[in-house]
């Protein structure tokens, strides 16, 4: 299904503007164009009287002196427009914008096991496109079995469902209608070409030397013999559950017992597919064409319909603030994504009750309340960079743990670690002695005993801590095949140039006079280029 809303600019700014509506003067938008201003678009009223785009803004003030004109706010509209879009997912889950012809204006559905929803594709075609005239929107519509028949339809052959052959209903229509570029329309006329009839049994070699080989792509397009796949505005959900009410309701309370409703027929659909879900979208569907939407996640696959209801309560508590039901609420859809397998439950005399599941849905209650990341776990890294041996990451989305990156209990490792290594000065005996003192922090620290050093060195062979290689200067101008042999041949020396490695770290346990114990290194080696620098790194206890 393709909806055409050929004024949505005029008519969106009307409904946004209450006194801009209940006006009985023209009404058109400007912007500047070549250091001219021109109207770019016009309302009904002002087409009526004569008004069209690429107008200049001085002859429409001449031709109608009490035009109402705005300069258009393109980022608004396309904003705008795609929240627009999106309140369509109540009559389809893939919505797409379509932007070939212009940034907003145009919509696809695709309604592939919709349509008997609303009794057939008349029927679903006239109460989309009747909403949206009750609302104030100047729409038109079609149906077809490809994208650009449909898009072709609502521009030129207006709310009409295509059931017979493609070929023979895009025939009359004007080339134009294929939403190619000004240039091919244009050269297209000149060879007398003006309708899409007319370019079939055309040779398709001569089409495509002269206009390209969109214009083919485009006639293929329509026809259904080339497919051509829509972006949906929405991530789509295989599996949801949603209700449609006779008459809006407003209340939080109304919407979170029908979720758990919802949640229940959900979780009985995923049971019979022997699988869960860890994220599940809750879209409000407002009847003033918005659409709110609300997210948790769980810690583990679940179709628990009472667990899912109490995360979206918990969340909601911090929604209720925000909480606008507008005019009312016409549709309620829960959608769930992230699905795993997940074997039926067993309760019963044998079962393993170690706390896991429900340390996994505190969490989760936890989550919704607080967010996603105020709950947090440590997860160990598989490296040898102390400062990058741990992770903290959400414990809603954690990864499994990876044996390899358990530390070494056999190494001394402090009970503090600082947040990033910070410089100190050191006296040690050169090239690889111990420190003897130390100034961190203005303050000086004689030490008593000391051990080490642990070297640690960079982990070369992972991207980021790579090796620095010459770049090969190739030359701009041209040059002789003798001249390029010797270039590949010097390019080949130059490219075997020394590898570089970032410095290595010489760690040393440090006892000062009190007591205490300090974990301290030396960054790189003497007799280098630059000279080796001391960090403080952490505390023992």
């Amino acid at each position: 299904m393709a909806l055409f809303l050929p004024r949505w600019a005029t008519d969106c700014l009307k409904r946004r503007d209450p006194a801009l509506a209940a006006s009985a003067r023209p009404f058109a938008l400007y912007e500047k164009q070549k250091s001219a201003l021109r109207l770019v678009a016009v309302d009904e009223q002002a087409a009526r009287l004569g008004l069209a785009p690429q107008h200049s803004l001085a002859d429409a003030r001449a031709l109608l002196p009490n035009l109402e004109a705005r300069e258009i706010d393109r980022a608004f509209l396309e904003h705008t427009f795609a929240d627009f879009a999106d309140w369509h997912s109540y009559a389809s889950p893939i919505v797409s914008v379509l932007t070939d012809a212009a940034a907003f204006g145009d919509l696809l559905l695709d309604i592939t096991g919709v349509s008997h929803l609303f009794g057939g594709e008349e029927k679903m075609l006239a109460t989309v496109t009747g909403r949206l005239a009750a609302l104030g929107f100047t729409v038109t519509g079609a149906i077809a079995p490809s994208v650009g028949a449909a898009w072709a339809l609502a521009h030129f052959d207006q709310n009409r469902v295509l059931w017979g052959d493609v070929g023979t209903a895009l025939g009359n229509l004007p080339v134009g209608a294929l939403r190619l570029t000004e240039e091919q329309i244009s050269g297209l006329l000149q060879m007398g070409l003006k309708r899409i009839g007319q370019l079939y049994g055309r040779d398709r070699k001569g089409l495509q030397a002269r206009f390209g080989a969109s214009l083919l792509q485009r006639l293929d397009q329509a026809l259904g013999f080339l497919q051509e796949r829509l972006t949906p505005r929405i991530p789509v959900a295989e599996r949801y559950a949603e209700r449609r009410f006779a008459d809006p309701i407003g209340l939080i309370d109304d919407v979170l017992m029908t979720t758990r409703d919802l949640a229940i027929r959900l979780g009985a659909q995923l049971e019979a597919e022997g699988l869960g879900a860890q994220s599940f979208h809750l879209f409000l569907y407002r009847v003033d064409r918005k659409v709110m939407s609300l997210s948790v996640n769980a810690a583990r696959a679940t179709r628990d319909a009472g667990h899912i209801t109490r995360l979206f309560q918990n969340r909601a508590e911090r929604f209720t603030g925000e909480y606008d039901a507008g005019f009312g609420i016409d549709m309620i859809r829960l959608a769930a994504t992230s699905v795993a397998d997940l074997d039926p439950a067993q309760i019963g005399v044998f079962e393993t009750r170690d706390g896991a599941a429900d340390l996994d849905r505190l969490y989760d209650r936890m989550t919704s309340r607080l967010g996603a990341l105020a709950i947090v776990r440590g997860r160990f890294v598989n490296t040898h960079i102390p400062e990058r041996a741990a992770q903290l990451e959400p414990v809603v989305a954690r990864t499994p743990d990876d044996p390899q990156a358990q530390p070494d209990p056999d190494l001394p490792r402090p009970l503090r670690l600082l947040p990033s290594p910070e410089p100190i000065r050191v006296t040690a005996e050169v090239p690889d002695g111990p420190p003897a003192n130390m100034i961190w922090r203005r303050i000086n620290y004689r030490f008593v005993k000391a051990s080490g050093p642990e070297r640690i060195g960079i982990e070369w062979w992972l991207p980021q801590y790579g090796l620095t290689v010459p770049r090969p200067q190739i030359p701009d101008e041209p040059i002789s095949n003798r001249a390029k042999e010797k270039t590949v041949l010097d390019l080949g020396t130059e490219m075997e140039a020394p590898r570089r490695f970032l410095p290595s770290r010489d760690y040393y346990v440090a006892e000062d006079e009190s007591g205490r114990r300090f974990w301290l290194f030396r960054e790189g080696l003497y007799g280098q280029p630059e000279n080796p620098g001391w960090f403080m790194h952490g505390f023992f206890a």
